[in-house]
């Protein structure tokens, strides 16, 4: 065998060589990303084809905000599912769309949503029990804002007045009902059916003389007011254990911190419901768990805390604390993915 032949023969068997080498690197390289992918973003399953839509809130609101945001991350983050931010009154709107299948997802506070099950929500007997929670997003503390030198110092102080209360259809607006009726007032002060944004700017021009806001803080809208009027927080968590408003509600005694908005203002005491994710009953299991799955993923809450930092509590540690009603079957799943174990009265 000469030398020419030798080089050709070594070059034949030395290629099949070369070959797995390269493939070995090229499935280690691959393995390698994937894995870092995983613990990055939890990429979630293929999903079904779906395009629906989320109920937000009023402009300037802090449901609106994650509609938003939730409409812009998952999309671009899970094949297959088109969705958008559709405006709503709020909670009360939310847990009657999401139950009727006209929004397929939406914000709603825990007490409104069990309300709406039991067919107990104000003149209004039906039951509304198509609306599934999914999880916690956060606590809504009741906030009822003053001008710092007006003469209100309880919630009973402003009979007689103009008081903003939120939207109609609101979570606001019917908390805010609840409230005032329990301890007697609601009938006798002018309440006004106004959103956040528009109640700050009818506080600052002189227009009503308080707002109520049910929503986490900081807020904007309050933030807005305060800049051209100095604000005071009125203690309405007294008036609620002096009236025994807790045992009428399930609502949860909160602090609001000194400092909220502004230096010097003190600590108030105030109450709060839970903010949930819903779903309606009819949007697909698996619809359901992968979009969860990419907004509880790591990257998927850093993406909502970055757009409102009260997301913050949108946790797997907070899952589905709270929740009034059974949870969608695609959030079962989900849940019990974690290790979390769902009571059988929320299945």
């Amino acid at each position: 065998m000469n030398s020419l032949q030798i080089m050709r023969q070594g070059k034949l068997q030395l290629g099949p060589i070369l070959l797995i080498i390269f493939m070995t690197l090229v499935l280690v390289g691959c393995g390698t990303k994937d894995a870092e992918q995983t613990d990055k973003a939890a990429p979630a399953e293929k999903a079904t084809s779906f395009t629906g839509k989320i109920g937000g809130g009023p402009t300037g609101g802090t449901f609106n905000t994650f509609a938003n945001g939730m409409s812009i991350y998952v999309p671009k983050n899970l094949a297959g599912v088109k969705l958008s931010a559709v405006g709503s009154g709020g909670s009360v709107e939310n847990v009657k769309r999401v139950s009727s299948g006209e929004s397929d997802f939406g914000l709603c506070y825990a007490v409104d949503s069990a309300l709406g099950r039991g067919g107990l929500l104000p003149k209004d007997e039906n039951k509304y029990d198509g609306t599934m929670a999914m999880g916690f997003l956060y606590g809504a503390p009741a906030q009822l804002i003053v001008r710092a030198d007006s003469d209100f110092h309880t919630a009973k102080d402003l009979v007689g007045k103009k008081v903003a209360v939120g939207n109609a259809g609101s979570g606001a607006a019917a908390s805010a009902e609840r409230f005032f009726r329990h301890i007697g007032v609601w009938d006798n002060f002018s309440h006004q059916f106004l959103g956040y944004s528009a109640a700050a700017s009818a506080f600052k021009d002189g227009k009503i003389d308080a707002f109520w806001v049910l929503v986490g803080y900081p807020n904007s809208s309050v933030i807005e007011a305060s800049v051209q009027v100095d604000i005071r927080l009125i203690d309405v968590g007294k008036d609620a254990v002096e009236s025994k408003f807790y045992g009428a509600y399930a609502y949860i005694p909160v602090d609001i911190p000194a400092g909220t908005y502004g230096e010097g203002m003190p600590a108030c005491s105030s109450f709060q419901d839970a903010t949930f994710l819903c779903a309606n009953k009819g949007v697909p299991t698996d619809v359901v768990y992968n979009v969860m799955k990419t907004l509880w993923s790591t990257d998927g809450m850093a993406a909502m805390v970055a757009a409102k930092k009260t997301f913050k509590t949108m946790t797997l540690e907070n899952a589905f604390d709270g929740a009034s009603i059974p949870l969608h079957p695609g959030a079962v799943k989900f849940w019990q993915e974690h290790g979390k174990t769902v009571p059988a009265d929320l299945k």
